[in-house]
């Protein structure tokens, strides 16, 4: 059967002509809203690894998909990185190391030589402009790229840090912003700790399309205090903004977070796959099918995931949702009328 929403695989070929993968880098940043926790621990579902690629995460390498979970892994109290806004250091062996890693662990996963670099931990504009620089100017001397991807928070963006990232767009290369919306409810973001609200979101990513950035906007669904009233202001939101691409996850409870804390006190739970699944669908149906889908759930290292425990893998879900999809004729879009 054909996708019932518009893949971002398939938006890959079609556009490069093959596939292309990511190459996750971990510049050492921190993050703004973590230098205003006291504890440093910022949002409440952010663990010390801030989203960091898994074959990067040498530190947790006798670890794999089958362990179960280790629940003093990290403590919120490790959270802290070096947090000032002056405190960032190019580390050019680590970053050239890390690429070369990625590369390696992709190229032989999947046999291909097409990459995306993606400056994906923490927050990769927390640092002044010259820095970020020569930072970005590093990163693409390494190697060929198809596209240089990064991912930082609407609250950690200038007009001269969109100006520098926009020079980049020459020669073919694709350049992406990915933004965390989170939840298009204010009171949503202030239960994650977000340290900023929707507006600032909206005023941001207005200006990323200014400046003619390819713009990524990240969701969470199912946090607590979510139910279909909150959904259809992240539908409203997305829909305002119109991004190119979109990532949806599902929460998840990680050892290490405010989040696990309030789980051991019997405070919250996470959505099963199937609840899961019903506000994809919910989702997909109510925004533009131009959007490209990058993403559909997380996946967290199984020792770090304290809740949902029985969550399927990546391939399961994607084939229980778009049989789901075809079993109602459903597909991406197809009720934006509702909504206009």
């Amino acid at each position: 059967m054909s996708c019932p929403y518009n893949s971002y695989s398939e938006s890959l070929r079609k556009r490069f002509g093959s596939s292309v993968f990511r190459i996750g880098i971990d510049a050492g940043f921190s993050c703004p809203n973590r230098c205003k926790s006291p504890d440093g621990s910022g949002c409440s579902y952010c663990d010390s690894m801030g989203a960091k690629a898994a074959y990067l995460r040498t530190s947790e390498s006798s670890f794999s998909h089958s362990s179960g979970f280790v629940s003093d892994i990290d403590s919120v109290s490790q959270n802290q990185r070096e947090c000032e806004l002056y405190s960032f250091t190019l580390d050019k062996e680590s970053i050239k190391a890390q690429v070369e890693r990625g590369v390696e662990f992709v190229r032989r996963r999947y046999k291909t030589d097409r990459f995306s670099a993606y400056l994906q931990s923490f927050s990769n504009t927390f640092a002044p402009i010259e820095k970020l620089g020569e930072l970005y100017d590093y990163v693409l001397s390494l190697r060929h790229w198809e596209q240089l991807i990064i991912s930082t928070r609407p609250d950690c963006l200038d007009e001269k840090i969109l100006d520098l990232i926009s020079s980049y767009k020459k020669d073919g290369l694709g350049v992406c912003l990915e933004l965390g919306l989170q939840s298009g409810d204010d009171e949503i973001l202030k239960s994650m700790r977000r340290g900023h609200d929707v507006q600032c979101l909206i005023d941001s990513a207005n200006k990323v399309k200014d400046h003619g950035i390819e713009l990524c906007l990240h969701i969470l669904t199912g946090y607590p205090g979510e139910g279909k009233t909150q959904l259809d202001k992240t539908i409203d939101v997305i829909n305002r903004i119109h991004p190119d691409s979109l990532k949806i996850h599902n929460l998840n409870i990680v050892s290490g977070t405010h989040l696990y804390e309030e789980f051991l006190d019997g405070e919250v739970t996470a959505p099963c796959m199937t609840r899961h699944i019903e506000n994809v669908i919910y989702i997909l149906r109510r925004i533009p099918s131009d959007v490209v889908i990058e993403r559909l759930m997380c996946e967290t290292p199984s020792h770090r995931l304290a809740s949902p425990r029985l969550f399927a893998d990546k391939n399961r879900f994607l084939r229980t949702l778009e049989t789901e999809m075809e079993k109602r004729g459903a597909v991406q879009g197809d009720l934006t009328s509702e909504r206009s």
